[in-house]
């Protein structure tokens, strides 16, 4: 049978996935967008942008990927100051995170080019770059000479606000019966058994996974997280001539 839901390889989405690993296709989150977006998912756990810049989709009500400060897990690192910074190479992989970082950028007045990159073997050796997900906690932890900027913490900052990096998009045009509650159901079994998956995530060491899944990542999306979104939808279109367009949220079915 087709696996029919799509998530990413990282930590974080691990709890999200808990018991229903067999059926979900694992893609890096540019990936998962494009075959979500293609038809050839019915779910995917994508980059709140995806479902700000495509009207294809609703957002499952009570899942989120969100941080309420410090994320740890998608920060720019840099060898000088923000105001000298001319250019930032970023991981494009998270749409969401060069989004953020353009509206953290804009509150600050900065404006530096922001040019793609895939390898981050040479990271430690740029001046200045935005990482994401499992290589960002991996730069984290290895030596180098930078400083960083937690872009969850500078939206908290910035908004008193949550930041929702990730949603559950399900497709109008493919919405299965039970799919919502399959992917409730798998939240719950996820933290529900968190001991667990700290415990048994091949990557990293335990004390980093714990730290990590309890205090940097929280899993809802209740009012709080939904006033984050609609503050981003306002900043966003400051930054962007895209068309934004506005979330719809939806119960499991």
């Amino acid at each position: 049978m087709d696996k029919r839901i799509g998530s990413v390889p990282y930590l974080n989405s691990a709890p999200l996935t808990c018991g229903i690993e067999s059926k979900t296709e694992f893609l890096l989150p540019s990936c998962l967008a494009k075959r979500l977006r293609a038809g050839g998912l019915d779910a995917g756990l994508v980059s709140i942008t995806e479902v700000l810049f495509n009207n294809l989709y609703d957002i499952l009500d009570g899942v989120a990927v969100a941080s309420d400060g410090p994320v740890k897990s998608v920060f720019v690192a840099h060898k000088k100051p923000l105001e000298q910074v001319k250019v930032i190479h970023c991981d494009t992989a998270s749409l969401s995170s060069v989004n953020l970082l353009k509206v953290t950028l804009a509150k600050r007045g900065l404006s530096p080019r922001l040019e793609s990159f895939g390898d981050y073997d040479r990271a430690a050796k740029r001046d200045a770059m935005m990482l994401i997900g499992n290589p960002g906690l991996e730069f984290l932890r290895s030596p180098h000479a930078h400083q960083i900027l937690d872009l969850g913490q500078a939206w908290r900052e910035d908004t008193g606000l949550p930041f929702v990096f990730a949603v559950w998009a399900i497709r109008r045009d493919q919405r299965q019966p039970g799919l919502g509650q399959t992917l409730l159901q798998a939240k719950r079994d996820g933290l529900a058994k968190l001991d667990e998956i700290i415990a048994s995530y091949p990557e990293f060491d335990a004390e980093l996974r714990a730290a990590y899944l309890r205090e940097h990542i929280h899993y809802d999306l209740g009012e709080r997280e939904k006033e984050g979104i609609a503050r981003f939808v306002e900043q966003l279109r400051a930054v962007t001539g895209e068309t934004v367009f506005e979330p719809n949220y939806i119960a499991g079915f």
